[in-house]
């Protein structure tokens, strides 16, 4: 099901036929050098099945992007809660293309799309993305997505920057 469209992509709900697709990701070395490690088939498989319940129980999560022209398979970004202290949910944009879409703009087109949603449709305070301080290009796209350091902190047991944009802030944007 469609839940988003831009100008060159469409960003659909992720089903079990999109594991073979998100493991060109997950199993990549150098696409996940700054997450914990790499991820196999059965891991990916929990992924899609831990995603299609945040849309069940928040109506949000990540979603394929895909060509809007061709279907091709480009990666997943989306809306998903995190808790980044305490126990209170926090809304962050996350995102992960194939290697072989970066930097081509899919990934700020997409994350453009959804922060618009999160704003407009989910009248959402603010929302973050929880990025490895060495990670650049995803440091590119979360500025460029108008958010800003709100913090360096220790999240899941590793060093982060959580990037933060709030309502009043998009809204000036707009």
């Amino acid at each position: 099901m469609t839940i988003l469209q831009t100008q060159r992509l469409r960003l659909r709900t992720m089903t079990y036929d999109d594991v073979d697709n998100l493991l060109r990701i997950f199993s990549d070395p150098i696409a996940m050098q700054y997450y914990p490690r790499t991820r196999d088939r059965d891991e990916v498989v929990s992924w899609v099945q831990r995603i299609q319940g945040y849309y069940r129980d928040y109506g949000v999560g990540m979603w394929v992007v895909q060509s809007r022209d061709s279907g091709e398979f480009y990666g997943q970004c989306g809306i998903i809660p995190q808790v980044v202290h305490d126990s209170t949910i926090e809304w962050e944009i996350g995102y992960a293309l194939i290697r072989q879409f970066w930097h081509r703009g899919f990934a700020i087109e997409a994350a453009e799309a959804c922060r618009d949603m999160g704003f407009s449709q989910r009248q959402a305070s603010h929302l973050i993305s929880i990025i490895h301080p060495n990670n650049l290009p995803s440091i590119r796209v979360a500025m460029k997505n108008g958010m800003a350091p709100r913090e360096l902190t220790t999240w899941r047991g590793h060093q982060v920057v959580v990037y933060q944009i709030t309502q009043s802030q998009w809204a000036g944007r707009v």
